[in-house]
């Protein structure tokens, strides 16, 4: 099982390193999307917790 993990890390760096090299503007577009997410998922984690507490 460990080396499947290790096998399924090395697959994923090697497709990023590809979408990189290949593509470089759309991968940034794809990182932006990505911190859009995380930030939108904190900032409704906060609210939650804002309306939790009043």
């Amino acid at each position: 099982m460990a080396q499947a993990k290790k096998i399924a890390l090395y697959l994923l760096l090697v497709f990023m390193l590809y979408t990189i090299v290949t593509s470089p503007t759309r991968a940034g577009e794809i990182v932006q999307i990505g911190f859009e997410g995380i930030s939108s998922a904190a900032q409704a984690v906060g609210d939650f917790m804002t309306r939790l507490v009043n």
